[in-house]
């Protein structure tokens, strides 16, 4: 905005505006070369904080016109929109030329033209005006696809993990720590569908209207009561009736929504002479059993596999690839050790995931790195970019394997 702009705008008071008279429609219908119109400020010309700009491509629009996009953010965050199922970062771009905004309908009374040029007053008249400022813009948002901000769910889940035969109560003071779905939308930078998603890979499970993780001595005792009836009562770890199992856990205290929880969890819903049953899966319920088996700390690897081996259920074998992204061994002298590495508790963004990935190894060949970024997702970026961008990768041979270090 030039010096006759700036002082013709400060002379004008902001006055309430009604979201019209600006005469927009003139300003689109104009046509051919060399044609033109004037241009005033209008009465109601100011700051007009609550007006910005937001640039959005054509596949947009339809979830922008119709209301399905949100702004989620803390006042320390930044903010993201998210429609229905994706995140976009907003990042505000300044404009080097003035811009001007002209709203709809018919033009209102003009004050001073923005050129200044026409009538020694510097007004223009109602007949020569056509479109009417509201407000010069210095930028606009522009939308960035960018990965849900989804690290802060599991530290907001795990505040409260469900335990067995918890009492909440029904006061404000025992849900302290307890989130709901709104709760949950307000507070993560994710959209709808990208945080029920991830409220279903970190097994997460709605009790009482909350979102809830179960904590790991609970887990272990649901597993193993499911499977010791299924040996009291014969039934076949690839064919667990689905309605039995619930009504003689709930017998034992046990609600049946956290026993259904844990059968989706390790296992799959199949249908059996017209019964709905559930096959637990080997490697599901075989890494609980390892988690179980390190729970106490670093194990030689032999030590380890007897203890896993004597722990599983008949019927089930254990193998170490089961447990990639679980698990890293490592040499020391002429022993293998073994010691609990989860995928799991590792950050979701990119650069802190390799910041801890290297922290914990400073080189990294490509069969154990890989099974710890390949859920990586970065809008617009391969893996291979990632590592690019976060990895030096040497290979002292064709017949090496590569190795990976922090970039």
């Amino acid at each position: 905005m030039d010096a006759a702009m700036e002082d013709a705008a400060a002379a004008q008071p902001e006055r309430e505006w009604d979201g019209g008279g600006g005469g927009a429609d003139a300003v689109l219908g104009l046509a051919g070369a060399g044609a033109s119109l004037s241009l005033c400020y209008h009465e109601a010309f100011g700051p007009h904080d609550e007006l910005i700009l937001l640039e959005a491509a054509d596949d947009l629009l339809p979830d922008l016109l119709q209301g399905r996009v949100t702004v989620r953010g803390r006042p320390e965050e930044e903010a993201v929109l998210c429609t229905p199922s994706a995140t976009y970062a907003m990042k505000f771009v300044g404009n080097s030329n003035s811009v001007f905004l002209i709203p709809p309908g018919e033009s209102a009374a003009p004050t001073s033209r923005p050129n200044g040029t026409d009538g020694d007053d510097n007004v223009a008249s109602a007949t020569d005006a056509v479109g009417s400022i509201i407000k010069v813009a210095s930028g606009n948002i522009e939308l960035v696809r960018t990965a849900p901000r989804l690290d802060k769910l599991r530290k907001l889940l795990n505040e409260r993990p469900y335990v067995l035969d918890e009492d909440l109560g029904s006061d404000v003071q025992h849900q302290k720590g307890l989130y709901t779905w709104q709760d949950l939308c307000e507070l993560v930078q994710a959209s709808d569908g990208e945080l029920s998603e991830q409220l279903s890979s970190i097994s997460a499970v709605e009790i009482n209207g909350f979102w809830r993780m179960v904590d790991d001595s609970s887990a272990n005792t649901i597993l193993d009561m499911i499977l010791h009836n299924s040996v009291l009562h014969d039934w076949s770890l690839n064919s667990v009736p689905e309605d039995d199992v619930l009504d003689v856990m709930e017998s034992d205290g046990f609600m049946r929504k956290i026993v259904t929880h844990y059968l989706n969890r390790f296992g799959t819903k199949v249908e059996k002479e017209a019964r709905g049953c559930w096959s637990l899966d080997e490697r599901r319920v075989c890494l609980q059993f390892a988690r179980r088996a390190l729970g106490a700390g670093k194990m030689k690897l032999e030590n380890f596999m007897d203890k896993w081996e004597r722990s599983i259920p008949s019927g089930m074998r254990a193998d170490l690839q089961m447990l990639e992204g679980e698990v890293l061994c490592e040499k020391l002298g002429t022993e293998t050790w073994v010691h609990t590495f989860s995928v799991a508790d590792l950050p979701l963004a990119p650069a802190e995931r390799f910041a801890a990935l290297f922290r914990e190894r400073p080189k990294w060949e490509w069969k154990d790195l890989q099974p710890y970024i390949r859920d990586l997702r970065l809008p617009g970026v391969s893996s291979e970019g990632l590592l690019i961008k976060y990895t030096r990768r040497t290979q002292p041979s064709a017949d090496a394997e590569p190795i990976f270090t922090a970039r």
